[in-house]
């Protein structure tokens, strides 16, 4: 698939010598987005993190980072938007028809390919974040980093993988979603990430099945907006979240958290 788009900016009509299958550029994508968010963390956040920095400021940092990638990619390959090559998933049929000839129930492939990329990736982050030493050990870090490093946890390890995780996954569904849309640019992310930002805060902090829950909450409010409405869906979506959170701030999964003073 790479090697079918060109790009403008510096990289003017650079492609790669070869077109890589769809599955494996997806993968070479989720590493090199793995180690961008590597570089990202000891660049942006560890400075901050060893100062002991104020938490705005990480999310300060964090979207300071954000532009810096935006202008990055826009002088890298231009403003513009690409399309997906044609046939992106090989030989796999466009739609599957779920019904009869007579009444079908047409679901495009991509759909398909994502609902099941989907499972086997939170199956497998689950597994590893509940049922492995390194799992674990994230979870002690991301509760209480001092006390972690006093037991002998290597925390900047840690965070490090967690970034390197975290950034492996948007490089998977940032390919994902970009063949479902056909299109992706620099901008291409912005939207997304504000709806993960609100799925996440609405199944509840810290909680894989919340984040599920979240995602299906918010998709299904989108989808129940009427097409003459369809500028409206963002608003509904977070507006749901509004209320939702009104009545639940700890989110739809979430554990609430009890302060002792």
């Amino acid at each position: 698939m790479g090697g079918a788009i060109g790009f403008n900016g510096l990289l003017a009509n650079a492609r790669l010598p070869i077109a890589l299958p769809f599955w494996v550029a997806m993968l070479v994508s989720g590493v090199l987005v793995g180690f961008v968010g590597v570089a990202i963390e000891r660049l942006a956040f560890r400075p901050l993190r060893r100062r002991g920095a104020s938490p705005l400021l990480t999310v300060v940092s964090s979207l300071g980072v954000a532009l810096v990638i935006v202008n990055v990619i826009q002088y890298l390959v231009g403003a513009e938007s690409y399309t997906f090559p044609a046939g992106a998933l090989g030989n796999l049929p466009a739609a599957i028809n779920f019904g009869t000839a007579i009444a079908p129930i047409p679901i495009r492939t991509v759909q398909i390919v994502i609902f099941l990329v989907s499972v086997v990736v939170l199956t497998v982050l689950t597994y590893l974040i509940n049922a492995t030493k390194y799992g674990k050990a994230m979870r002690a870090v991301a509760e209480d980093p001092i006390t972690s490093n006093l037991l002998g946890i290597d925390t900047d390890r840690f965070i490090v993988l967690t970034f390197f995780v975290s950034s492996f996954l948007a490089g998977i569904a940032g390919t994902l979603v970009g063949a479902s849309v056909s299109i992706a640019g620099p901008y291409f992310g912005i939207n997304y990430g504000l709806k993960g930002l609100a799925v996440i805060v609405l199944g509840g902090l810290g909680s894989i099945p919340g984040a599920v829950v979240g995602g299906l909450v918010i998709g299904l409010a989108e989808a129940f907006v009427p097409g003459y409405a369809s500028g409206i869906k963002d608003a509904v979506a977070f507006g749901l979240l509004f209320i939702i959170l009104l009545v639940r701030p700890e989110g739809l999964l979430g554990r609430r958290f009890i302060q002792k003073v």
